[in-house]
């Protein structure tokens, strides 16, 4: 009988033969005490807020199930992209890590045994590197803007990884390095295939090269939808993908990786409930097994980065279901069609109502510009604008909200991606101050009111901050509460801002329960039928939303902008 160390070992070959399913972690061993790490987490604990080795701002509040980076105007590592060297500085890990490795190293391999693979731990990957120190939006928008000096600070950090990887590998001798780095959220990468592969596919062929040179595994975690750049990942050295979100359609994954990569994931966090039932969690793993099993090349487990469920209920169930699963013989994978995945939709032909032959040359070239991020050529066609005699309103309206109405759809349909929203954005906020003395008093009343924040327990604020920036787009005023919102700053704050809609993010499924709170308040404090309430994040569904009695339930930043729209117009 293979050991789960040599059913792991197979799977990594093209025609590897492994006797069953693996369940989920059981054939790894992880390592998080090395002399790196503890140096690099020191003062990292529940409750408390501590500055790490790079100088960014990390907050762990009581409700959380782990860390997360804060990042405002005050605490930004790196300010200025143009004066990166001025402001990072890597951790002496060579200096400061000398010590420990022969008992860290004794007690991890008597840990792994002979059943197991030893896997050194990275987290922090190059790409959240760069937000953890200058913010998820100016990393991205730096792409576009900064080139030069996003290539030299990506080197600079590639180097750092690859001095990390050397002592571990150097100090534990593992079998395997278990590294992270997010790419993308649910439905879509962060950025253009195009360009993750301009910016970050030679450093992590670098990084993984380095790791293969050595005789180790590269395991990559990425609980993201990383399809278009799959192959890459595995051109670059990744051998295993932990993490895969069902999103990925994995049997076609598997198809086009023929091998060449191992999958691991496809139970995503949507079962990872407090009140999810044995029913549920039994059915939703034996559709993913039935599904992804017969492909080969497959690993069932949760998507998360580390082992174990958030929930302890629901880990052994899955087990189980894989147990089951393998006392029952089954036939080789057959090709059959691709599942389909939901398709971009169709370019609309025209954006907004019909306008005079002069005004709609203008704003639909300002419109445009907007989309590109283009804020000189806003700010220009705005003056053109106003030259021509056309009215701030209809600019504003007819031009800019336009463009942006366009990109959040082109967002929705996967042909615009986050830094192309984000500096459109950033043309907005420049062209609205450029307008606002030229609004007609009484005309520039918004559209509506929201209070806008991610729930309490999550410090996640990607998802809000685009959706925010969709809905100021569409001519709505935003309250932003930001992270770890109580119920009762939400309820409070659409009380006396006298807010339409409340909208709560959430990504982590521990705190999901923090939305039915928020929906009962409002019927506590007798607003509810005066308040849409809206709800979002990668755990929510359209079920979930019925079932707390919420308004309404999007998927995407461009989606809830609309139909907070629609809410608003309706009440």
């Amino acid at each position: 009988m293979q050991s789960p160390k040599e059913i792991f070992l197979e799977l990594l070959k093209p025609d590897g033969k492994p006797e069953r399913q693996l369940k989920q972690y059981e054939a790894l061993s992880m390592v998080l005490g090395d002399p790196v790490n503890s140096y690099l987490r020191a003062g990292r604990g529940k409750g408390h807020t501590s500055i790490d080795r790079w100088g960014t701002t990390i907050m762990w509040p009581e409700e959380a199930p782990g860390p997360m980076p804060h990042i405002t105007p005050e605490t930004k590592v790196c300010p200025d992209i143009t004066r990166w060297r001025e402001y990072v500085h890597a951790p002496d890990i060579k200096s400061n890590c000398a010590q420990g490795w022969e008992d860290c190293a004794r007690a991890a391999r008597k840990a792994a045994g002979e059943d197991r693979i030893m896997a050194a731990f990275m987290g922090t990957g190059i790409f959240e590197q760069c937000h953890f120190l200058m913010g998820f939006e100016d990393t991205l928008t730096n792409l576009y803007e900064h080139p030069e000096e996003m290539h030299q600070l990506i080197d600079y950090i590639t180097d750092y990884r690859i001095e990390f990887v050397k002592l571990l590998i150097d100090g534990l001798a593992p079998d395997m390095i278990f590294s992270h780095d997010d790419w993308g959220t649910k439905e879509a990468l962060f950025m253009k295939p195009e360009m993750w592969r301009e910016f970050f596919k030679e450093p992590y062929r670098r990084f993984y090269g380095y790791i293969r040179s050595r005789g180790v595994i590269a395991l990559h975690h990425a609980d993201s939808y990383l399809a278009p750049i799959v192959e890459d990942m595995a051109e670059i050295g990744i051998q295993v993908w932990q993490g895969v979100l069902p999103d990925n359609d994995i049997p076609e994954l598997q198809r086009r990786l023929k091998g060449r990569m191992v999958l691991m994931g496809g139970i995503g966090a949507a079962i990872d409930r407090q009140d999810a039932t044995e029913e549920e969690i039994r059915s939703y793993v034996i559709s993913v097994l039935k599904t992804c099993c017969p492909g080969g090349h497959f690993i069932p487990s949760i998507t998360y980065g580390l082992a174990g469920t958030v929930f302890p209920h629901v880990d052994p169930i899955i087990d189980d279901e894989i147990e089951k699963y393998n006392s029952v013989l089954h036939m080789p994978a057959v090709d059959c069609a691709p599942v389909p995945r939901r398709k971009a939709s169709p370019k609309p032909e025209s954006v907004g109502r019909a306008l005079p032959g002069a005004e709609a040359g203008v704003l639909a070239q300002l419109s445009q510009a907007l989309c590109r991020g283009q804020r000189k050529k806003v700010l220009e066609l705005c003056g053109i604008a106003l030259e021509q005699g056309i009215d701030a309103r209809r600019i504003l309206d007819d031009g800019l909200v336009a463009g942006m109405t366009k990109l959040g759809d082109d967002f929705s349909a996967g042909r615009a991606f986050v830094p192309e929203m984000l500096m459109a954005a950033r043309c907005m906020t420049a062209a609205t101050e450029l307008l606002k003395p030229r609004l007609v008093s009484g005309s520039s009343k918004a559209a509506g009111r929201v209070c806008l924040g991610t729930v309490k327990g999550d410090m996640h604020d990607i998802g809000k901050n685009l959706v925010k920036i969709m809905m100021e787009g569409c001519g709505l005023e935003v309250i932003d509460l930001g992270v770890d919102v109580s119920p009762e700053d939400f309820v409070r704050t659409a009380i006396e801002q006298n807010c339409g809609i409340i909208a709560c993010s959430s990504l982590l499924t521990t705190t999901m329960a923090e939305m039915r709170r928020v929906v009962n308040l409002a019927v506590e404090k007798g607003i509810r039928d005066k308040v849409k309430i809206m709800v979002g994040g990668a755990p929510i569904t359209q079920s979930f939303c019925d079932e707390i009695g919420a308004d309404a339930y999007t998927a995407d930043a461009g989606q809830a902008a609309r139909v907070a729209v629609s809410l608003l117009q309706s009440a």
